[in-house]
């Protein structure tokens, strides 16, 4: 069964048209990595899976069922979004911006029940922010703040994870760590994440599927090795990749690239 599969889908914002009758399928299970060009359409299609943005046309279908005949709370138990960059207010800890991901369980009297709680203190351990549980989100570093985000789509307790550039402005040493805690995530609790990526190699080394657009269409779809090929860098980037296995021989790597001119 696909996670997500999409039919016929377009996208517009006003008469500019990103995504033209788009068709894909997003394996359950799996990490998958959109990767493009700037916009080509990797943010509005998970914008528009995750219902901020209204399609033009066509059909998306989670777990096979058609999203036009979900309401927004159904969804967002079976699908949680982090958008890129996302902003707390201050003087909010750790628990309580995990906290919120329970909102789409909760009736609409009473608060927290002991399985809440106990749902949040589970994803607080499982992004390794125990000890920072009570701690303001503005006094993390950069990689423990994007942990806590993650944390609170955790709790939304979810099947799928879509998450939207989420080691933009992270060093490298903190982009390992937050891909290490998702990859950590789909092992274990075999959720399908779905992630916009730029940084290639990382998609490489961390993606079981790599989905490849240019001008909101698919160009690629496969496993890093069957995605990322010269053709393929060429198509998406405009670029002459030079390209070679990892030291293990899992994924490829792009060690060098030069535009193509013309």
């Amino acid at each position: 069964m696909d996670a997500i599969s999409v039919k016929n889908l377009s996208v517009a914002y006003e008469d500019n048209l990103i995504i033209e009758n788009m068709n894909l399928s997003i394996p359950k299970g799996e990490i998958n990595i959109i990767i493009g060009a700037n916009g080509c359409g990797k943010s509005t299609l998970l914008k528009t899976i995750a219902r901020v943005i209204k399609p033009k046309n066509g059909d998306i279908f989670v777990n096979d069922k058609n999203m036009k005949l979900l309401k927004e709370k159904q969804i967002a138990t079976k699908v949680a979004f982090l958008p890129q960059g996302p902003v707390c207010p201050n003087g909010i800890t750790v628990k309580e911006l995990v906290a919120f991901g329970r909102f789409p369980h909760q009736k609409l009297i009473g608060g927290l029940t002991n399985y809440d709680k106990n749902v949040i203190d589970w994803a607080i351990e499982e992004t390794g922010l125990t000890k920072f549980a009570d701690r303001g989100v503005e006094n993390l570093s950069g990689g423990q703040r994007q942990r806590a985000w993650i944390a609170m789509t955790l709790a939304q307790e979810t099947e799928i994870i879509m998450l939207d550039e989420p080691t933009t402005y992270l060093d490298m040493s903190y982009q390992l760590e937050i891909l290490q805690v998702l990859e950590k995530l789909n092992k274990e609790k075999r959720i399908t994440l779905i992630m916009v990526l730029h940084e290639l190699n990382n998609a490489c080394r961390f993606a079981s599927n790599i989905i490849g657009l240019k001008t909101g269409k698919v160009i690629c779809q496969g496993s890093p090795m069957e995605a990322i090929t010269k053709e393929n860098l060429k198509e998406i980037y405009g670029i002459e990749g030079k390209l070679q296995l990892s030291e293990d021989k899992k994924y490829p790597i792009c060690i060098n690239y030069d535009l193509i001119r013309g």
